[in-house]
């Protein structure tokens, strides 16, 4: 069954001097404050649309590698992922860096290397993002 999430955006204003809010529709558990500062400066207490494609980004990413692994007979413990998403005014976004680690029992680094990098193509989101240049840094903990 295909499930389709919403979001929406508002804006009020100029790009440079304006302001916005982002609100998860389909959960309606988070509305958040946008504006062109947080994404050209600096963040304070608003957010921007390449934090939020990072968020599900590492999401997306975990879920995928946790899959990935029981598909193949181990369970993980724990996966802890970030993306960073770089964007440049007036080029647009220019890398993403995955960074993951994860616990799982009885796994060797290599194989675990192995998944990392198959997940890093293979995840809806990874996926989406194609065209972006993307970096993964993999640590196997424990």
């Amino acid at each position: 069954m295909a499930v389709t999430s919403k979001a929406t955006a508002k804006w009020h204003g100029t790009l440079a001097e304006g302001k916005g809010s982002v609100n998860l529709d389909s959960s309606g558990i988070a509305n958040f404050p946008v504006n062109w500062k947080a994404r050209s400066e600096s963040h304070g207490s608003n957010t921007n649309p390449e934090e939020l494609l990072g968020a599900a980004h590492a999401t997306c990413y975990s879920m995928a590698l946790s899959h990935k692994l029981a598909n193949s007979g181990f369970v993980a413990e724990s996966i802890e992922t970030s993306s960073a998403v770089t964007f440049q005014p007036g080029t647009g976004i220019t890398g993403i860096e995955l960074k993951v680690s994860a616990v799982v029992p009885g796994l060797s680094e290599a194989d675990f290397q192995q998944y990392a990098e198959e997940t890093k193509t293979g995840c809806p989101v990874s996926q989406a993002l194609s065209s972006v240049s993307m970096t993964l840094e993999a640590t196997l903990l424990g």
